[in-house]
């Protein structure tokens, strides 16, 4: 139960032309084949920079490895003064300075990255040190820095002291903290950055430059393809147009074979349908014209003969029996000649046509019979008599078994609908499709063929439309004309 709406939500979301779901489905497919494309760029590139990220990492343990053997091999006198030599030159690639202890330090969150290198590093030092080697490998921001044993900020340091060596601003980047004990109570303290391009050892998102590739191909695929599908679909919009029109009774040229080879076998099989239905209307017509000739003339020479019988009860039988048949021809006929009106196409005002149809039982001539609910928002194409002979059909079959009518429009851009509802008993329900018939009448003592709502909905169907009835909970009858507006 709860996937009707939701399929009805997606329905109302996919557009309804070929060029927009051609539009839609290019879209889909180029955002899908570039999402995987770049997810395997960027995998590819990820993997290219992690392999680069480690080489780093094993050059920068190597230097720390050099580094920690020097002052290993310096007298105990001389490694101050290493120190401040080295502070006093400046621009050196690591911070060097022996702590009596470890430093604590808040530590930056583990990252792939930032994990990676920190094993790498771990592993060249313990391989060229020792395993046994006390030692502490992290990742400290630079505003947690702490530099000696007193626990001095990074800023509290002269610049030629660090900052060249620590500070890259304004990125920020964490620092490679590594303290190594050399000797009893001597820890050397080894602070540097991470080599460019990988200073920062952060993931990064989609490049920009890949961003506009995918806008770029993207726009001109849509661009592409909105121009061929439009090219391609322009016959088969001539084509919708031309059965529109044939539905309604114009004539209608012959379509131009042009287009794919599909659509030039679907232009070549309409035409040649429209060669076989303008023929057997023509036929049609001769025959129906050929029939109305051909009974009345022995109708009334039957009329004639039976006015010479002498037998009074014979002679009512035969004109019963001829009456019956009359009615019948007639019935046949006109049901013909209603329905098959040849008239062009033009824009309509409906609400003038309702005016025409509805102005004799409106108040006060009328007696307030008929109401009229609603307006039509614009113009309708279609034929204005047949059109006009319709909507009278339904509001004199609603006044002649309901008394009054009620007329309520609904307009929108999709559809006109007309809902004509009576006061009168309704129809049974097993009877809702039987009353379309040719001939079926509700009450027999009624006047007429009972071809009014048949016609009615003959002239609907012509114009792509429908006719449908329902009953009225409170009593009476709804009879619901809807004609389309856009092609269904």
């Amino acid at each position: 139960m709860r996937t009707e709406p939701a399929r009805r939500r997606i329905l109302r979301i996919v557009p309804r032309s070929l060029l927009g779901r051609m539009l839609l489905l290019t879209l889909l497919a180029v955002l899908m084949a570039q999402a995987l494309s770049s997810f395997i760029w960027v995998s590819q590139l990820r993997a290219s920079q992690m392999e680069g990220l480690l080489t780093s990492a094993r050059s920068l343990a190597h230097s720390m490895a050099a580094s920690v053997s020097y002052f290993r091999s310096l007298p105990l006198g001389y490694r101050p003064l290493v120190l401040d030599q080295l502070r006093s030159m400046g621009g050196t690639r690591f911070f060097v300075s022996l702590n009596e202890k470890p430093l604590e330090m808040q530590i930056l969150p583990p990252t792939e990255r930032k994990e990676a290198v920190l094993a790498e590093v771990d592993e060249v030092l313990r391989d060229r040190l020792g395993k046994d080697v006390d030692m502490l490998v992290s990742f400290v921001s630079p505003d947690d820095l702490r530099i000696f044993n007193g626990g001095l900020r990074l800023d509290e340091l002269p610049r030629s002291w660090a900052h060249y060596a620590l500070s890259l601003e304004p990125l920020n980047p964490p620092v490679l903290v590594t303290q190594i004990q050399i000797a009893p109570d001597e820890w050397l303290y080894l602070a540097s950055l991470m080599p460019a391009p990988y200073v920062a050892l952060e993931d990064e998102g989609l490049p920009v430059q890949q961003l506009w590739f995918i806008f770029l191909t993207s726009s001109f695929l849509l661009l592409f393809i909105g121009v061929l599908v439009h090219w391609q679909s322009r016959p088969l919009k001539h084509l919708a147009r031309a059965a529109r029109d044939m539905s309604l009774g114009s004539e209608v040229e012959l379509l131009p074979e042009a287009g794919g080879s599909e659509v030039v076998a679907v232009s070549r099989a309409f035409n040649s349908m429209r060669e076989r239905i303008g023929r057997y209307l023509t036929e049609r017509s001769q025959l129906f014209s050929a029939i109305s000739h051909d009974l009345r003339t022995p109708i009334t020479r039957l009329r004639l003969r039976v006015e010479l019988l002498e037998d009074e009860a014979m002679q009512h039988k035969f004109s019963r029996d001829l009456d019956e048949l009359e009615l019948l021809v007639k019935g046949a006929l006109q049901c013909v000649k209603d329905t098959d009106i040849h008239e062009n196409i033009e824009p309509l005002d409906l609400n003038l046509l309702l005016d025409c149809v509805t102005e004799p039982y409106l108040a006060p001539a009328g007696n307030g019979r008929v109401t009229v609910q609603g307006r039509a928002v614009e113009l309708y194409p279609g034929k204005p008599l047949a059109l006009k002979r319709c909507i009278g059909n339904l509001l004199d079959n609603a006044l002649k078994y309901g008394e009054r009518a009620h007329l309520l429009i609904e307009d929108s851009g999709s559809a006109f609908v007309l809902h004509v509802d009576d006061e009168g008993p309704g129809v049974p329900e097993s009877w809702l499709e039987q009353v379309f018939e040719p001939n079926f009448r509700l009450a027999a003592k009624q006047p007429g063929y009972g071809l009014g709502l048949g016609i009615a909905r003959n002239i609907a169907h012509s114009h792509g439309g429908e006719i449908s009835l329902r009953n009225l909970q409170e009593g009476g009858l709804r009879v619901t004309l809807r004609l389309p507006r856009t092609l269904e």
